[in-house]
């Protein structure tokens, strides 16, 4: 085959690779490429591309032609994909910070990672209402309303968020895999494990992983079900929270903004994986099918390590396996089992894939959004260089689990809410007054927003952010006003700055260019 190939050019020359795993998702094309490439690299990027169940496409819109009505198994994969990939490990491990990190009791942090949980994935549900409708990408879509330049910006910030949690899964996944062998296998190699197979499935794109995360809920939680059996017998449920009165309600708002970031934190990548659906699938079935994958899983998991936590205290064998890791004492839960026990604990650890694949995926579709140049690396290349990323990292932070959770990616999200308040204020407020989108006009700059309003009030709401942020190497000014020791307000400060800023803004910039 001598045509060129790139997976971000919409027009077809070589194969269609069709898609068989639902209704829903179309046939991904192999399109032409404008820019030179090596003819060696040409030739394996086309055989590479030529398997069965490769998606080539990378971030060029899906036009309404390539598309294909879901049918019901295709609805149900909406939601079966986002409880797939977040009933994991690696999300567990949020519910262990409420007792251990916030001093809560065992009601305050259920009440709080449930409705956090809830409340966060209504921003990814509501972002991944756009995929169907524009046939874009993300960060693609992100451009209508911050601007082509100025939406690079969160690309980038996406970027590194996706492969921040990545990492996050491969150390517990590696944690608790060195627990199972008792030592014999180290946590590095558990993080290569790990890493190779999220390599495998994400490289392969929405085909292979559609029909991955629709069976890979089944043995988590099946397994998980069993760890409530073993472990819940040591479940503290009558922990209380320490502290004065104004320390516990600022612990409870931390651990609330919390967990209200990690299922937040899919809004950047939510509609990466609806863009064969039709233009015409209903919005709400979209939002709630979203929605219920995305709190069932966060909340089943949450409480999971919530009650997991609140016996480090009053078990000695969970105390001491706690200060080796938060994977080995997700393993001691495992422990009255014995050889069964290791062996639910091994599929528990192997979980991670499912979420991990996600947000390789997403990131990888993020480089190709930066410009020209990422857009010349096929998406199966990024996705392989991520990983090798993912992987150095893990390695080099495979002891700092709490440190990397606590500051840097409750950090990474407070930018994404200021995205999500822009993005919400344009629709509602300025798109039916400028008479909708031209979906078509994705890479057209002169049809998209200059974005001066969206960059100022995306830097205004980081302001605000800083101010309220409360992390163990800053606290912000009006961190410290909460509580006795200070409390996390970042992202509800920063959200508040960019929904006061952004409409006179907007107006202003409407009054001067007219988009």
């Amino acid at each position: 085959m001598n045509s060129k190939v790139d997976s971000t050019s919409t027009s077809p020359e070589n194969v269609d690779v069709e898609k068989n795993i639902t209704a829903d998702v179309s046939s991904a094309l192999s399109p032409s490429t404008t820019l030179p490439v090596p003819s060696r690299f040409k030739r394996w990027n086309t055989r590479i591309e030529n398997l069965a169940g490769f998606e080539a496409r990378g971030i060029a819109r899906v036009p309404p032609e390539e598309r294909q009505a879901p049918s019901t198994t295709g609805y149900i994969q909406m939601m079966l994909l986002w409880f797939s990939a977040n009933i994991t490990i690696n999300n567990l491990a949020v519910g262990l910070l409420g007792p251990l990190v916030f001093s809560l009791g065992f009601t305050d942090s259920a009440l709080c990672a449930v409705f956090g949980a809830f409340l966060g994935a209504m921003s990814t549900a509501y972002l991944s209402t756009w995929g169907a409708e524009s046939g874009s990408r993300t960060m693609v879509v992100a451009r209508y309303f911050m601007g082509y330049y100025p939406s690079k910006i969160c690309t980038f910030l996406n970027i590194i968020l996706m492969l921040g949690y990545a990492v996050l899964a491969c150390i517990i996944s590696g944690q608790m895999l060195s627990a199972v062998s008792g030592g014999s296998m180290t946590i590095a190699v558990g993080i290569v494990v790990v890493a190779i197979g999220v390599c495998i499935i994400a490289v392969f794109g929405l085909a292979v992983f559609h029909l991955y995360e629709r069976f890979a809920w089944l043995p988590q939680i099946i397994v998980l079900f069993v760890l409530v059996g073993s472990a819940g017998p040591n479940f503290d449920t009558s922990l209380q929270s320490v502290g004065s009165t104004a320390q516990i309600a600022a612990n409870r708002l931390s651990f609330f903004s919390l967990c209200f970031y990690v299922p937040n934190s899919w809004a950047a990548a939510a509609s990466d994986f609806y863009v064969y659906y039709p233009e015409n699938t209903t919005k709400w079935k979209i939002f709630c099918l979203t929605l219920t994958g995305l709190t069932l899983s966060f909340s089943f998991v949450n409480m999971l390590g919530v009650g997991l936590a609140s016996g480090v205290t009053t078990t000695p064998a969970w105390s001491d396996a706690y200060h080796i890791s938060s994977g080995a004492l997700i393993t001691a839960g495992y422990g009255p089992l014995g050889g069964f026990g290791k062996f639910c604990a091994v599929v528990v650890a192997l979980g991670v894939i499912a979420n991990s694949i996600l947000g390789t995926y997403s990131a990888a579709l993020g480089c190709q959004a930066m410009g020209r140049w990422g857009k010349a690396v096929p998406r199966w290349v990024w996705a392989t260089f991520l990983v090798v990323i993912q992987l150095i990292c893990a390695l080099a932070g495979r002891n700092e689990l709490f440190h990397i959770f606590t500051n840097f990616l409750a950090l990474m999200g407070y930018w994404l809410m200021i995205m999500v308040c822009i993005v919400l204020e344009e629709h509602l407020i300025f798109k039916p007054r400028l008479g909708g989108f031209d979906w078509a006009a994705w890479e057209d700059r002169r049809k998209l927003p200059i974005g001066v309003a969206a960059l100022i009030s995306f830097l205004l709401g980081w302001m605000g952010a800083i101010l309220g942020m409360y992390q163990l190497w800053y606290v912000g000014p009006l961190a410290v006003l909460i509580g006795d020791t200070g409390g996390d307000v970042g992202m509800w400060v920063g959200c508040g700055f960019t929904l006061i800023t952004y409409p006179p803004m907007r107006w202003l910039e409407l009054k001067k260019f007219g988009r």
